[in-house]
């Protein structure tokens, strides 16, 4: 028989003070306990692993404690030892989820009427609370809002929101927080030294953001770790037996981008897929990454940084490589990726070309650069050395040619104002009609529809996931003037886009700034393309389609012509 403790019980908090992260909570309590302002009934919510139960158990002690020190309990009399070792008839530790029926708070109900057998309450501590029935709720309900002045209910629950309303108003509600990375790390250093586990500081911070703000997790993973490496914990074999993804990977994808060089990034995917790692995990990981360096650029400073100061100073200096328009696009197009990567059938594939999309992407030009440079050309064209018009200065000037062009090649003014017949009055010089100029509407690029044909999909699966589902097997065949041809293996699949043209219009309106229409092909079978040779439609069949009862059976509808 093993003598071995997991590190959760064997350093669980004994006083009030040593539990972490909660002083809104163990403060409260104290007082209470000071000024014999007792409740008959608590609630402690919060995530899971942050200290509900320990700390019932620790009120409880405190309230029946023989010789409590300055609110805490000593935990050395007969009635914290009992406690501590879970066999006080007095504190009865009730789980939710297997006693959830009317019979056992029935049961609860009866037993309420007992006085303790030792100390000065009798506690029920009941975890997970929000398991109960509502039949069973029902029957706490009197017991919980009057019970005999003996009985102490302390419930404990991580989804507060299904605790009934009624019970609520009947409790004192406590809210625990997730635990700090820098108290998380602080007790695994403590319990390393008193366990002389030999642990350096990426290690800890390892375990710390790999438990999410619960110090149970972290404790759980510190055995875990000691198991695998034994009294000297290293950071290798630690990221080997979580099966993480190391820090490292992530600043070789920013050389990529720095570098420009795609296939490095092909080589990495294939390095994730081989070692088992988590593709979503990874994108995860990168996301953090990318705001770090952006915390770096944009903060000039680290402190906001969850790192060691390794990577921290390394942090720094990657942010002089990135402009803060860089990191930004960089952001979007992983967190897109990441929200593709869920419903793609073939994530390997999509986050392959999404790698090489974000790594060949030019640079984003910052817009106070282009302010800067729009300002230098006017005043280049304000110097003296420039062509001048000797019209009014209400007249928009000319441009000059460029050099090694003739003058024939400028172009003229759109319109040219008009002398005025006859004698010409003060107030029209003083005040010359202003020119309208007509904005030009906005044209698709061809190149821009299909590097953000991705981000375009993901949008419109944001919106209705099975037309998404239906864009991402399809292939964008080309952009031509307004119209974006999309070709579709079958019929199901174009019917689908037909339907849903008024929301896809709009979300391309939205995105690249144009209107457009959209045109749908059939690629499967290129004999559906166009009309067979020999076999013309016949004029009945034109006519009848061309009817408009017809036309809006189709477009409002959906219908499709028969045979």
């Amino acid at each position: 028989m093993s003598d071995f403790i997991v590190t959760a019980r064997k350093w669980r908090p004994l006083l009030f003070e040593d539990v972490a992260a909660q002083d809104h909570v163990t403060t409260t309590l104290r007082n209470a306990i000071a000024t014999k302002r007792i409740a008959h009934a608590y609630l402690f919510s919060g995530p899971r692993g942050v200290g509900k139960t320990t700390t019932a158990r620790i009120l409880a002690k405190a309230v029946n404690c023989l010789h409590p020190v300055d609110n805490n309990p000593d935990n050395e009399c007969n009635n914290c030892r009992e406690i501590t070792e879970g066999r006080s008839f007095d504190v009865l530790e009730i789980d939710g989820a297997s006693n959830r029926g009317i019979e056992e708070m029935r049961n609860l109900r009866e037993a309420v009427r007992y006085a303790p057998a030792q100390g000065s309450y009798k506690i029920y501590i009941i975890d997970e609370v929000h398991m109960l029935t509502k039949e069973a709720f029902n029957a706490l309900l009197k017991t919980l809002e009057e019970p005999p002045p003996h009985v102490l209910f302390i419930f404990a629950t991580t989804e507060v929101h299904k605790v009934p309303a009624t019970i609520l108003s009947r409790c004192q509600r406590f809210e625990f927080r997730r635990i700090a990375i820098e108290e998380i790390t602080g007790n695994l250093k403590s319990i390393a030294a008193k366990e002389k586990v030999t642990i350096d500081d990426d290690s800890l911070l390892l375990l710390a953001k790999k438990a999410d703000g619960s110090m149970r997790d972290a404790q759980s993973l510190f055995d875990q770790a000691v198991a695998l490496c034994g009294k000297s914990v290293t950071h290798k074999k630690l990221l080997d037996a979580l099966n993480i993804v190391d820090v490292e990977i992530f600043f070789r994808v920013t050389d990529m981008v720095k570098a420009k060089d795609a296939a490095a990034g092909l080589k990495l995917v294939e390095e994730l897929v081989s070692n088992g790692h988590d593709l979503r995990e990874f994108l995860h990981g990168l996301i953090e990454h990318l705001r770090n360096i952006l915390i770096a650029k944009t903060a000039k400073s680290t402190q906001l940084i969850e790192a060691s100061e390794n990577y921290k100073n390394r942090y720094g200096k990657e942010a002089e490589a990135f402009s803060i328009g860089d990191i930004l696009r960089l952001l979007r197009h992983v967190q897109v990726t990441e929200d593709a990567l869920r419903w793609s059938s073939q994530p390997r594939y999509r986050l392959e070309g999404d790698i090489v999309h974000m790594i060949t992407t030019h640079t984003a030009p910052e817009v106070g650069e282009l302010l800067q440079q729009i300002e230098a050309l006017k005043k280049k064209l304000d110097e003296p050395g420039t062509l001048k018009s000797s019209t009014p200065s209400s007249l928009a000037k000319p441009v000059p040619a460029p050099v090694g062009e003739t003058s024939a090649t400028v172009p003229k003014p759109a319109t040219v104002a008009k002398e005025p017949e006859g004698p010409v009055s003060k107030a029209n010089l003083a005040q010359p009609p202003t020119p309208v100029i007509q904005p030009q509407p906005s044209k698709l690029i061809e190149g821009e529809v299909s590097s953000r044909w991705p981000e375009f999909v993901a949008e419109v699966r944001r919106q209705r996931i099975s037309l998404g589902s239906v864009l991402e097997s399809a292939t964008l065949l080309g952009v031509s003037g307004s119209t974006i041809r999309v070709g579709c293996a079958n019929d199901f699949q174009a019917s689908s886009i037909n339907r849903n043209k008024e929301l896809i219009l709009s979300i391309v309106q939205r995105l690249f700034s144009a209107k457009a229409r959209i045109e749908v092909e059939i690629t499967s079978n290129p004999q559906t393309l166009q009309p067979m040779a020999g076999k013309p439609e016949s004029l009945a069949a034109t006519v009848s389609e061309e009817h408009p009862v017809i036309q809006a059976m189709i477009r409002e509808l959906g219908a499709e012509p028969m045979g």
